[in-house]
């Protein structure tokens, strides 16, 4: 793995978007810029509150924290095999670690609380993504059944995949009961809205969040399936896939394709200093796409 600052070389860089409805988003010849490779799968970028961006290389079981004055350090290793991140209001990591299909809570210095690892009596099938209520009432978490090496059943433990409330100091609650396979998840930072990714059904639905933390109304938001997403700060979604990052106005009116030269890209969040990069964690590197938008005040 290259630690540090990479940039891209001649023939691998690329303009990210071209389409008209991506102006407001970035400028016109925008190009990604790759931070690190060499990683075997990347996944989880999340950001803290300085704006310093934290995600996953799952395969090599490491979670990784990058800032420009620093470059790359490894946060935590081994790491449950993490996968979706997301910063609590505290300024703890919550972080979905399949190895023994739990709900983690990490300290800044470390420290591993487990807040859920079952629903029913039974096992999680796998938490996913994970996205904290920004008035430190809980979370919503994923939880999609993926066969691992690391396992050594081959049947989902629970009997379907849906989507899981936390409440602070509680245990779960299943809010959805009729999706397929939900994955990537993100929430508005007034906590009224909650995004889920269908990436089986190749759906995101829109979610009214209730005070006790149920979900209603819902609606179709797009057609199209996401491993992760996040929103900037005026509402627009950016759904990960092939070739990039998909973004779609708040209407669901989708706006074009900020391309990345990977095969994959598993999950993006908006930080650094000023909340205006993209950070992209796609397939075996990790890119950043300069914004002229900012992303929302929480670490998603």
């Amino acid at each position: 793995m290259k630690l540090g600052l990479i940039g891209l070389v001649s023939g691998m860089m690329a303009v990210c978007a071209t389409a008209a409805g991506l102006d407001d988003v970035i400028a016109p010849g925008t190009v990604a810029e790759k931070l690190a490779d060499g990683f075997k799968f990347t996944e989880g970028a999340t950001v803290n509150a300085a704006g310093e961006v934290f995600f996953v290389d799952q395969p090599n079981n490491k979670i990784l924290r990058w800032s420009r004055e620093q470059g790359l350090l490894t946060f935590m290793e081994p790491a449950g095999r993490a996968n979706g991140m997301c910063f609590a209001p505290d300024g703890n990591l919550l972080v979905c670690a399949d190895e023994k299909t739990e709900l983690w809570s990490v300290t800044p210095d470390g420290k591993v609380t487990v807040l859920a690892n079952a629903y029913g009596g039974k096992p999680l099938n796998g938490p996913n993504d994970v996205w904290a209520c920004p008035q430190g009432g809980g979370c919503y978490f994923t939880d999609p059944f993926y066969k691992r090496s690391w396992w050594s059943h081959t049947e989902p433990p629970q009997v379907t995949q849906q989507v899981y409330f936390l409440p602070k100091g509680g245990q779960p609650r299943r809010v959805t009961e009729d999706l397929e396979k939900p994955n990537g998840i993100v929430g508005t930072p007034d906590g009224k809205r909650l995004f889920v990714a269908d990436i089986q059904a190749k759906k995101v639905y829109a979610y009214a969040i209730q005070p006790d933390g149920a979900l209603a109304d819902k609606r179709l938001f797009c057609e199209m399936g996401s491993d992760g997403m996040t929103l900037d700060a005026d509402g627009r979604l950016y759904l990960t896939n092939k070739e990039g990052v998909y973004v779609y106005d708040k209407a669901g009116v989708f706006l074009g394709v900020i391309k990345i030269p990977e095969p994959w890209c598993g999950n993006a969040c908006i930080g650094g200093p000023n909340k205006d990069t993209l950070f992209v964690t796609a397939s075996k590197g990790f890119y950043a796409v300069p914004l002229k938008v900012k992303g929302t005040l929480q670490g998603k």
